[in-house]
């Protein structure tokens, strides 16, 4: 029995560098892969991926080649992050802004790059009020299959926890506005009757 075909959006992800970098336009490699599979954008979105990348969505795809879209930057050598240590001052900003969470420290403490973790996306480094992170050459051996394989999976656990923190606080949000209203004798429900009521001449 053949195996079955994965969606065009799993195979066009599957030869995206997963910078997560976001020069394409998009939130992520794989929102930037369904949009090219929805007809929404056009291969040749991805500096990271370079001449190399655009020809292999292009063969996936039938479609020409095309140039690298000069909007979306510039083929350069991919970069590694690292932190200046000494002049850290723990604001977490750079920890925020890596899509893959190859950032670790604390507030007030001095904050590392996991270099192996690290895509290079560059993120880190406009996010950082003191301009103490550098870009150092990132070694030929972490550019490749198993590399972009970790890092999308780490960019998809980071994404499915953001979703999960804020729906728990929207749900701390409701519980304490209903605490604050039932605390106060009101409830939005009654207070909507009321208005209804209110419009109608009635007395509530």
């Amino acid at each position: 029995m053949m195996s079955p075909v994965p969606p065009p959006a799993d195979r066009i992800d599957a030869l995206l560098p997963q910078t997560q970098c976001e020069q394409c336009g998009y939130h992520g490699c794989r929102p930037y892969a369904e949009a090219i599979a929805r007809g929404e954008a056009e291969i040749n979105q991805c500096p990271p991926g370079g001449a190399a990348g655009i020809a292999k969505l292009a063969a996936l795809l039938d479609r020409p080649a095309l140039p690298l879209n000069p909007a979306n930057g510039v083929e350069k050598p991919r970069m590694l992050a690292r932190v200046v240590e000494d002049e850290c001052i723990g604001c977490t900003k750079c920890i925020q802004a890596c899509p893959v969470d190859a950032i670790v420290g604390a507030a007030k403490l001095m904050h590392t790059v996991l270099a192996d973790d690290c895509t290079g996306c560059e993120l880190c480094v406009p996010a950082c009020p003191v301009d103490c992170i550098v870009l150092e050459p990132m070694p030929a051996e972490q550019i490749d299959q198993a590399h972009a394989d970790a890092a999308r999976e780490h960019f998809r656990r980071r994404e499915a926890r953001l979703a999960r923190e804020a729906a728990e606080r929207e749900a701390e949000l409701i519980a304490r506005k209903a605490k604050v209203d039932a605390a106060a004798g009101t409830s939005p429900v009654l207070a909507a009757l009321a208005r209804a009521r209110a419009k109608q001449g009635k007395s509530p």
